[in-house]
């Protein structure tokens, strides 16, 4: 007896280590109270089981309920960082995706919110195995900027979960490179040397190529008038936050593996 009561300790403090977790051990107990009703040779009269038999026939009903409210509304909080098989690679991720939240931040002179937890989500959520073992083109990300070194810690979380980043500079370059390449998705800055709009030149002579490469904008504008505009023009998406991005990316990804 000792022993079970010792394991079921040792089983709910692993438990409790996140919402899932919690839920389940209510789950238990749910049990342990249905065991009590229907114990063959239980004290309690039928007036102490109504309460217990109410409980039990509503209790299911609110676990499912707060649990379709978590996965909807809440993913990102259902997990732990225990929860990750490769923690170095949830750092690296955090900490680039922190540093370019960070960087804009100051470029911008106003703080920008970094969802920690929804990118601790996306990171659970993509295997980096998955990416280099793939076939060609679907590890690979094209990167169209004439200023790299503004995204150079955008570019390492991508690469902490084991994408391979091919940069191009202009239009020109870019629209040669697919010609010969194939790529997972591909983001570009919007204006560049080229033009103002280049961003969506280069979208346009892709997709009227018949090319149809999952494309993001990643420039200095949030606007939902800039996201819309995107999508007008057959892109994916378009932010300048950098962890929107990456959850972006990584969503089309998961999608398509």
């Amino acid at each position: 007896m000792n022993d079970q009561i010792s394991g079921f300790g040792d089983t709910a403090k692993s438990l409790s280590k996140n919402p899932l977790g919690i839920i389940a051990l209510f789950i238990v107990l749910v049990y342990g109270f249905a065991a009590l009703v229907t114990a063959t040779g239980t004290s309690l009269t039928s007036s102490e089981r109504l309460p217990l038999i109410y409980f039990l026939v509503t209790f299911p009903v609110l676990v499912l309920g707060v649990f379709a409210w978590l996965v909807s509304r809440h993913t990102g909080k259902l997990y732990s960082p225990s929860d990750f098989k490769n923690e170095e690679n949830f750092v690296s991720v955090i900490a680039s995706l922190a540093a370019a939240s960070a960087r804009n931040s100051e470029s911008e002179n106003k703080p920008i919110a970094v969802d920690y937890k929804r990118i601790a989500q996306v990171v659970r959520e993509v295997n980096p195995d998955r990416f280099k073992e793939s076939e060609s083109g679907k590890n690979r990300l094209l990167w169209v900027d004439d200023r790299p070194e503004n995204n150079v810690f955008e570019r390492q979380a991508f690469e902490a979960i084991g994408l391979n980043i091919t940069l191009a500079l202009s239009t020109q370059e870019a629209l040669e490179i697919l010609k010969h390449r194939s790529f997972a998705a591909i983001i570009s800055d919007m204006g560049r040397r080229e033009g103002p709009r280049e961003g969506y030149v280069l979208l346009d002579a892709i997709r009227e190529s018949g090319n149809k490469t999952p494309f993001f904008i990643y420039a200095g504008s949030n606007s939902p008038e800039h996201k819309r505009e995107a999508l007008e023009h057959d892109g994916q998406g378009s932010t300048n936050h950098p962890h929107e991005l990456f959850e972006m990316v990584t969503s089309n990804l998961r999608k398509k593996h």
